[in-house]
């Protein structure tokens, strides 16, 4: 997969995908993440980038033609299954989202500041907006870094146990049962018995009525059943 990430600061992506899992992804051959910066892109001797909204207002707007060349630009080498428009107003990033882009040849995505970008930037060039919460960070490049994160790690072969992406969270609209490891007594507080047992069959199961109990506990909204206008 080849990540194309467009940004006012990417060097504030370096750290963030430069190790752990998203480092052995790229030295594995398995993820290319490509920074761009949208100054290289901007307009006169100052490299002009964002300027007055029309009609007023507090805050500057990233122009439309600094960003519309970088995406030309980078359109005339690759083909883009998605463009990717990181934004508090998007859809909201989940595992089922995650696991369809996963799937992916190449996605670009670009990153906001300031107001935000001109409408006609998501009007004519984005494809898919996405917002990794309801709250407002101070750029994009946060929200990039984790939805990077969240595809590179379920790509084939990344993870050592190739089924450790398979008992996330979420993989099953279910949080993930409690882990254990050793030792088994510290300072009084056991592990389960059933983990301890060898018996996978039991063990399966407990981990099954755990994730329920958590989520009834902590997400109930997990488990609601839509109403038959949501349904596809």
């Amino acid at each position: 997969m080849r990540i194309d990430i467009l940004s006012v600061l990417p060097e504030l992506l370096h750290s963030p995908l430069q190790h752990s899992i998203m480092k052995r992804a790229q030295e594995k051959g398995l993820l290319e993440v490509h920074l761009h910066d949208l100054r290289e892109f901007g307009l006169g001797k100052h490299k002009q980038l964002d300027d007055y909204q029309f009609g007023g207002g507090a805050g500057m707007v990233m122009m439309a033609e600094p960003i519309a060349h970088a995406i030309e630009s980078l359109q005339a080498q690759h083909t883009y299954d998605e463009i990717i428009y990181m934004t508090p107003d998007g859809h909201r990033l989940d595992q089922p989202l995650a696991n369809r882009l996963s799937l992916k040849g190449n996605l670009m995505i670009l990153c906001g500041h300031y107001k935000g970008i001109d409408e006609r930037i998501r009007d004519h060039f984005i494809t898919l907006e996405i917002s990794i919460g309801d709250y407002v960070l101070s750029g994009g490049e946060l929200p990039a870094a984790v939805l990077v994160d969240a595809i590179g790690r379920l790509l084939p072969g990344v993870l050592n146990d190739e089924t450790s992406a398979l008992f996330d969270s979420f993989q099953d609209k279910l949080l993930a049962p409690p882990v254990y490891t050793r030792p088994a007594d510290f300072r009084g507080w056991q592990v389960p018995d059933v983990l301890l047992s060898g018996n996978f069959s039991l063990i399966e199961e407990w981990r099954l009525e755990q994730s329920l109990h958590r989520t009834r506990e902590r997400r109930p909204d997990l488990l609601e059943d839509p109403g038959e206008g949501e349904r596809e």
